[in-house]
């Protein structure tokens, strides 16, 4: 068989099942019945990989994704649960001809939307000429009246949108939905970028793919503007971590170099918007909301929020900070609205959309009624191709609202009356797309998700998207908490496209200032630095507990029960094997690390993961003595990999500093513990060698003293050594130098509150002799030290 036939036949096992419903168009096949010609050189070498390769490149795409912390949050009985990311690998392929079609239709309609938004905040022609029924607008709870009549700072309205396509059986696009309000998914976008290229690696040829970077950095470039405009600094506004798109937020700002900032963290002084920060109160000038409107400001809107600030409105009526998108923006990506859009485009354009909506029926008047009436089996409810939850007869209220017949109607108990049928939508079979399964590629409906944002020259449109796979052949599956699936979108050239990069090659080189550090930020960082140094110290804990247990044999020798009364102390339980302690220390890490990933690496945050993930493992299989010893030993080379990357690779920007602050904090406290309770007077034989180990001071104690361990060895070692790293002093010097970079260290010559109290405690173990470190002293060491940590919450965390 000669390779032409090789290849033919490669590729016909390949798509040899693949079918497509009657009466559906489909991505990979055109009308004509043959591959479309932008899918043909991915299927050739597609075609030519063998199953164990392709199972490794989906794995290798798979594993960047777990490492990177995408992840899907799905609601279940026992609360929200992560799930693996549901990457459909095999990407939707466009030709560049069609996608420039494509965006040309999303410019319009969003500069549409637009204006809708300006009349309706604003003179309210819409309404007032019957284009629009005011019901629409008045009950809709997207309207925020406290938003009419202000002009944003910016001019407009809407800064980034999306728009969910699908095509039809005719192959022509239409749009199931617009997203106005706060669009998710182009964080996801990238990552699904990011994986997708992983698996599809050489031989596979990118030069022809449109990158996505320019699209972002032109967006970013938007926002400096209206940033320098308004003399402050740019931010997105998150509603936290228990938002389903949180890491999509998080990654966005890393992506883009933006503070990621949450309602707590701002205040309104003087109709100013300012974030609280280690450095004090500092303005910001552009807040990328991602949060609903509603819940932006309890001052002026919803009183039940605690997600927002108050006063929001009030700095946005002076004009004093850009909002994009601007608050109420959401109102036009109502169901309802599709209905109406047609017209008011042709009404304030005298343009027609060139993307036509799925054909939409709002039931509030009776020719509506009627018209429903006599096409009941072609109908369906609003949105239950685009949305994540599942669309119920109920959400009738959404599109039909107050019927005008004048009597207060139930919207659902009328579509039940009308046998049954559920009214809001037509019915449109969507087109299909390519999934990899079981050796084979198969059909599978899809939805297209494509953002939008102004720029300088106008919309500019994301070259690709977000596409929405159904987990089966069933087009309501779509959903992906019901089995949906994601993929990533190439936009496919004729020809090479030029690389595009986040760098702007025009822009003069510029040091940028230092960024701002917001004081919840901090907190977070100081507290991730804690909790990995507690779980450090719970480890080297457990080992001395469990050699010593292999030593003996016995629960009963005193060095092993004073070691088991110690751990218990600290929250480890009886069972000290039980790994649950250093677990819980380890998962409070993560949390922390996750209120800051913005600001905190992908390998910082695998090192974390991978340590929590071998920990529950492991202990769980091992026995106790030498054999846990053994593991917990490898679990501290995986706390130094973590320490590694602190030290050697992170930037010394402020974050920094209080991560090593409480990393050096909880040492010293946690070295005070153990002095106290292994270098005491009644402590048992063998209880200071226990300490010295804890202490990481072996070899260290051998060359120096040169005798065996006494608690005055002991005690000038992990005490007053200022060289060693283990030993008290040492870290409070450390805080001492840490806290000189801090802002506010020193005023007009007057040292702030932190650094007399670390200046004092470093004075006075630096002239400390280990005959004054009696167990009175130790305590008062310990309370100066918790003294110490409040100091720095008071001053830079609140």
């Amino acid at each position: 068989m000669d390779q032409n036939a090789q290849a033919g036949h490669a590729l016909a096992s390949l798509i040899g099942d693949y079918r497509v419903p009657e009466g559906v168009a489909d991505e990979m096949f055109g009308p004509d019945g043959h591959v479309r010609p932008v899918w043909r050189p991915f299927l050739e070498r597609f075609a030519h990989l063998s199953a164990e390769d392709v199972s490794r490149r989906f794995a290798r795409g798979e594993q960047y994704l777990r490492d990177a912390g995408v992840f899907f949050r799905q609601s279940t009985g026992d609360g929200p649960a992560e799930r693996d990311w549901p990457l459909s690998h095999v990407p939707m392929l466009l030709e560049e001809a069609e996608w420039l079609k494509i965006a040309d239709g999303v410019a319009q309609r969003a500069e549409v939307l637009e204006s809708v938004l300006a009349d309706l905040y604003g003179a309210g022609w819409l309404v007032r000429e019957g284009v629009l029924p005011p019901e629409l607008v008045a009950g809709n709870p997207a309207w925020l009246r406290p938003m009419v009549g202000l002009r944003p700072p910016s001019g407009h309205y809407l800064h980034f949108v999306a728009f969910e396509l699908g095509r039809a059986p005719d192959g022509s696009w239409f749009v199931l939905g617009d997203r106005t309000e706060a669009p998710s998914g182009a964080g996801f976008a990238l990552e699904n970028r990011v994986a997708t290229m992983r698996a599809f690696s050489d031989p596979f040829e990118h030069g022809t793919i449109h990158r996505l970077a320019g699209f972002f950095r032109a967006f970013r470039s938007a926002l400096q503007r209206s940033a320098e405009t308004l003399d402050g600094r740019m931010a997105i506004l998150t509603p936290g971590l228990g938002t389903e798109t949180y890491f999509e937020h998080a990654y966005i700002a890393r992506y883009l170099g933006l503070m990621l900032l949450e309602g707590e963290d701002l205040t309104v002084v003087g109709g100013r918007v300012m974030v609280r920060t280690v450095a004090g109160l500092k303005p910001i000038s552009v807040l990328w909301r991602r949060l609903d409107s509603a819940f932006a400001d309890p001052l002026e809107l919803d009183d039940r929020s605690a997600l927002g600030t108050p006063g929001l409105v009030r700095a946005l009526r002076e004009g004093n900070v850009c909002m994009a998108n601007a608050l109420g923006a959401g109102l036009v990506q109502s169901r309802a609205f599709l209905a109406f859009l047609p017209r008011m485009a042709e009404y304030l354009t005298g343009e027609r959309l060139k993307l036509p909506n799925l054909a939409t029926w709002w039931c509030g008047q009776e020719r509506e009624r009627e018209y429903v009436a006599a096409n009941l089996g072609r109908m369906m409810v609003g949105d239950a191709l685009s949305q994540d939850l599942p669309f119920e007869a109920d959400g009738a209220q959404l599109i039909a609202g107050r019927f005008q017949d004048g009597r207060d109607a139930d919207p659902a108990a009328w579509v039940r009356a009308q046998k049954g049928a559920l009214v809001g939508q037509e019915a449109v079979s969507l087109s299909t797309t390519p999934v990899y399964e079981d050796g084979a590629l198969q059909a599978r409906p899809v939805m297209l998700r494509v953002f939008a944002a102004r720029t300088a020259s106008g919309w500019k449109v994301m070259p690709g998207g977000y596409a929405r796979i159904g987990g089966s052949a069933d087009a309501t599956a779509l959903a992906l908490r019901r089995g949906g699936r994601v993929a990533d979108v190439w936009v496919v050239s004729d020809r090479d496209v030029a690389p595009e990069t986040m760098h702007d090659a025009g822009a003069p080189f510029q040091r940028a200032a230092d960024s701002l550090l917001p004081s919840r930020a901090a907190d977070n960082l100081m507290w991730l630095g804690r909790y990995v140094e507690r779980a450090e110290t719970m480890v080297r804990l457990l080992r001395a507990y469990h050699l010593r247990l292999a030593e003996t044999g016995r629960e009963d020798d005193p060095r092993v029960a004073r070691l088991a009364a110690h751990l218990r102390a600290l929250g480890v339980p009886r069972e000290a094997a039980e790994p649950g302690a250093v677990t819980a220390a380890l998962e409070a890490a993560i949390r922390s690390a996750s209120k800051v990933r913005d600001r905190f690496s992908v390998d910082g945050w695998v090192a974390l993961q991978t340590l929590k993930d071998e920990v529950a493992d492991h202990m769980r299989h091992v026995q106790p003595g030498d054999e846990a010893a053994r593991a917990l030993g490898q679990f501290l080379r995986g706390t130094a990999g973590f320490a590694g990357l602190v030290h050697d690779n992170m930037y010394r920007f402020v974050g920094w500093r209080f991560l090593s602050i409480g990393r050096a904090l909880e040492r010293a406290q946690n070295m005070v513990s153990t002095l106290s309770d292994f270098a005491a007077e009644d402590a048992p034989d063998g209880a200071f060698d226990i300490a010295i180990e804890v202490g990481d001071s072996v070899m260290t104690h051998r060359r120096r003293y040169q005798i065996d361990s006494s608690r005055t060895s002991v005690i000038d070692l992990l005490a007053l050594d200022h060289r060693n790293p283990r030993s008290v002093r040492f870290q409070v010097a450390r805080i001492h130098a840490l806290a000189a970079e801090l802002p506010g260290a020193e005023v007009s010559g007057t040292l702030s509150d932190v650094m007399r109290a670390a200046m004092r405690i470093d004075t006075r173990l630096a002239t400390a002799e280990p005959t004054d470190m009696d167990a009175a002293a130790l305590r008062s060491l310990a309370r100066d030290l918790t003294d110490l940590g409040e100091r720095i919450t008071a001053a830079y965390l609140v």
